[in-house]
């Protein structure tokens, strides 16, 4: 259920993100669901590799590079969901920061409240 939960609020982020970053577009909340899922086996899957294959560029630039690998990997999943796009690069490299620091804060809130919940 934990799973369901965050996948929906990553697909809500993906649908804020246009408002904040108008070059890039989601047609829809099931183009949304889609894009969330995407970019969820995309961080799973080639993000480590990437991240490994990069790793000298990665310490050269203190972990910066890591950035570049973000957004490269969100144009990539805009690449593959047809209705998600990303106009270019910067586009993808502030989509990308938002989308993980929106969806970081909101999934540590709801964390906390279960925990608290919990006790």
């Amino acid at each position: 259920m934990h799973l369901v939960v965050r996948w929906l609020i990553n697909a809500l982020v993906l649908m804020l993100i246009p408002y904040l970053v108008p070059s890039v577009h989601v047609d829809s909340f099931v183009t949304a669901l889609i894009g969330a899922l995407v970019i969820g086996l995309i961080n799973a899957v080639i993000r480590p590799l990437a991240i490994l294959i990069t790793l000298p560029v990665n310490i050269l630039t203190l972990g910066l590079f890591t950035f570049v690998i973000n957004a490269l990997l969100f144009m990539l999943a805009a690449h593959l969901v047809h209705g998600f796009s990303v106009a270019g690069f910067w586009s993808a490299f502030f989509g990308a920061l938002l989308y993980s620091v929106i969806s970081f804060a909101i999934g540590a809130l709801i964390d906390r409240g279960r925990k608290v919940g919990s006790l």
